[in-house]
């Protein structure tokens, strides 16, 4: 096995592209540990070897444990880390993915920042997931009455379309069986796609915190992006698990949902989302975040920017022999 000492960082150029990654994998009662690049799953059945450059967020279920040289290499290949319950179906920790661009991250800052482009971001995400209706001009009190009557609306026709009765959306939180059947696909269905929208959000080098529809929660841009996709695959897929019968509702809704994400190409998808939502639908298509080596500036006035890795004083001009030895600053 490679240390970690003896190999050097992965280059953005050697990192597996977000939108051609897995969507998720759920580990359960197994031991997490690393060989060579791949990560492996130790349980009574064996060893399972899962390469790490391949997956987008790795969800660890009870009874699991981690090694430090696993969380090493899944850290190293971008990979989101998360904590969860049982059935996948709460949120306890997360660990942080690589990003190497500060693009996205500023440029949500800056939308955020402004109330009137912060409103604005939130009306561009309602047209994403209801384009048949025209936000403009909306307030945000008149933007969560629509998307909760439209939510509503989905309920009771995929209700109607499967056959499944509905009595309301019912969670308590802790007690992932104390909803019906359908209840608990939605439920088990929501908590996957946050996992794949907080992969997306933290490869991309968002915020997950800064939320234009929901705030508050270091998750509020997270369960903005997975939002999007709520009532166009989350809660039809819900119910058409629910309509195939009651037992292991949560883990057949997790293979059923990986299954239509991948069909679907929802994680190119929901990069591209987020690029347009942030940065407006000409600019996205200019801005290179998976660029061939790390890019770090230097702030100066009037907006400007200056290369780093220089030594400014006075005595020493940019471009002779105050130029810092290695461009990966380490103290």
């Amino acid at each position: 096995m490679t240390t970690v000492s003896q190999r050097g960082a992965l280059t953005p150029r050697e990192l597996t592209r977000v939108s051609d990654r897995l969507s998720y994998i759920y580990l359960e009662r197994c031991t997490v540990h690393r060989d060579a690049n791949a990560i492996t799953a130790t349980d009574a059945n064996g060893v399972t070897h899962i390469p790490s450059a391949t997956i987008g967020t790795l969800l660890l279920g009870p009874g699991t444990r981690v090694t430090h040289q696993a969380m090493s290499v899944l850290g190293e290949t971008g990979a989101a880390v998360i904590w969860v319950g049982e059935q996948g179906v709460r949120y306890y920790a997360g660990g942080r993915a690589l990003s190497r661009s500060s693009a996205l991250a500023e440029a949500q800052a800056t939308q955020w920042a402004n109330v009137r482009s912060r409103l604005s971001v939130a009306r561009a995400m309602y047209r994403l997931r209801f384009p048949d209706e025209d936000p403009s001009g909306a307030t945000r009190r008149e933007l969560l009455g629509r998307e909760g009557d439209r939510v509503k609306k989905c309920y009771r026709a995929q209700a109607a379309r499967t056959g499944v009765p509905w009595r309301g959306r019912r969670y308590v939180p802790g007690d992932f069986t104390a909803g019906d059947a359908v209840n608990q696909a939605i439920t088990a269905a929501a908590q996957c796609m946050y996992g794949v929208a907080h992969a997306v959000v933290m490869s991309l080098g968002c915020s997950p915190a800064l939320g234009f529809v929901h705030s508050g929660h270091e998750l509020s841009f997270v369960l903005d992006v997975a939002d999007l996709y709520k009532t166009d695959i989350g809660i039809p897929l819900a119910f058409d698990v629910a309509a195939e019968g009651e037992e292991d509702v949560g883990s057949r809704t997790r293979r059923a949902l990986r299954d239509r994400i991948h069909e679907e190409s929802l994680l190119d998808r929901c990069v591209d989302d987020i690029k347009r939502l942030l940065l407006g639908a000409e600019q996205a298509g200019e801005t290179d975040l998976d660029g061939a080596r790390d890019v770090v500036m230097l702030q100066s006035d009037r907006g400007g920017q200056v290369a780093a890795g220089w030594n400014y004083g006075d005595s020493t001009p940019p471009g002779e022999e105050g130029r810092y030895e290695d461009m990966a600053l380490t103290w």
